[in-house]
């Protein structure tokens, strides 16, 4: 929580969509820190929807975003995945305590991929933030002295829909349709699982992006080509609510990424959700998933399928695992971070 009275303002990348049918992660994560920070407002491109009960001031470029900013006057001004934005904003906002969240890797990104640029930011910011160890890591490469500060992305169960008592016998995949995210290894390994196991079925959740205007990419055409031979159900990118929905009544969910993920969002609702969870602990997925999942090889369908057998076969084992990931997503309680949130804010005087 911000200090006593203290205005604080949260700005989105331009393409975030703020709102239930088509948010990401970085908008999922600003609506659970409002919840910690009364009279936050959230600032992003213009949107016919938005979340209810967020103040949301719409904005386009920096010009823009500067003049908001000037007639709101908050105390703390939180960027989210913009480094050149936040820098400009310390530069032009002096009496403002800006800091930088970041949600991906550093290193890749336009004004931090030198290390130039990566001190130029710890110097002109309050602070800079990453959701993970891993992108902390990734940050301080070729640098000595302090680094970023981690604060990970939280999640506030009492939202969470509840869990189905009795879970359906269902292999779940939900995230993005792209090659990172290795759909094609999820469904490759479903080919493998089924013909072994009656009364199982398999879905798919996502799309190229976010939300109802999803594009058909190629990539995600072959997609449901392959997800039509294996008998795996592909149903397209689907409202958050109905994600979380299907979480809690799947008795595995599979996040069988490739590339290193910068947290692992998906994963860690699947943990909180009281799904056993079967992962490759790619980047941030390890920090997340803890003990409470089993580890694949990226890429390796045969193992992933192994995994989902030993599983699916074993009902005490996958129900020891699901109650070692509540146990897990415990420590990510929206309410839990508070302080440590606050201490990353400065105090005002």
């Amino acid at each position: 929580m911000a200090p006593a009275g203290a205005r604080v303002a949260m700005i989105l990348p331009a393409r975030e969509h703020f709102a239930p049918h088509a948010a990401g992660a970085i908008s999922l994560v600003v609506r659970r820190f409002c919840a910690l920070t009364p009279g936050a407002v959230v600032m992003g491109a213009p949107r016919a929807r938005t979340f209810e009960g967020v103040e949301y001031q719409p904005v386009r470029g920096f010009a823009s975003t500067l003049r908001a900013l000037r007639r709101l006057a908050p105390d703390v001004v939180e960027v989210h995945q913009q480094p050149r934005l936040a820098m400009m904003l310390a530069v032009a906002l002096p009496g403002r305590r800006v800091s930088l969240f970041l949600h991906n890797d550093p290193v890749t990104m336009r004004g931090l991929k030198t290390r130039f640029g990566r001190r130029l930011a710890l110097s002109l910011l309050h602070r800079v933030v990453c959701v993970s160890e891993f992108l902390a890591a990734r940050y301080r490469t070729g640098l000595s002295g302090a680094g970023p500060a981690v604060l990970p992305n939280p999640l506030s169960l009492a939202e969470l829909p509840p869990r189905a008592p009795q879970r359906r016998k269902t292999l779940l995949f939900v995230g993005r349709i792209t090659a990172d995210k290795a759909p094609d290894v999820f469904i490759a390994a479903c080919a493998l699982t089924l013909p072994h196991l009656p009364g199982w079925t398999a879905r798919m959740i996502g799309g190229d992006r976010f939300g109802p205007d999803s594009p058909e990419t190629a990539y995600v055409t072959s997609m449901r080509a392959e997800a039509a031979r294996a008998g795996v159900a592909f149903e397209g990118p689907r409202p958050h609510a109905e994600v979380l929905a299907a979480m809690a009544e799947a008795a595995i969910v599979v996040v069988p990424s490739r590339w290193d993920e910068p947290f692992g969002l998906t994963a860690l609702e699947a943990l909180a959700s009281g799904a056993a969870l079967i992962t490759t602990g790619q980047g941030g997925l390890r920090e997340v998933a803890g003990e409470a999942a089993l580890f694949v090889a990226p890429g390796d369908a045969e193992a992933t399928a192994a995994a989902i057998l030993s599983l699916a076969t074993d009902e005490a084992a996958r129900a020891t695992l699901a109650q070692a990931g509540l146990a897990q997503a415990a420590r990510f309680e929206t309410a839990s971070l508070a302080d440590r949130l606050e201490a990353l804010r400065p105090a005002l005087h």
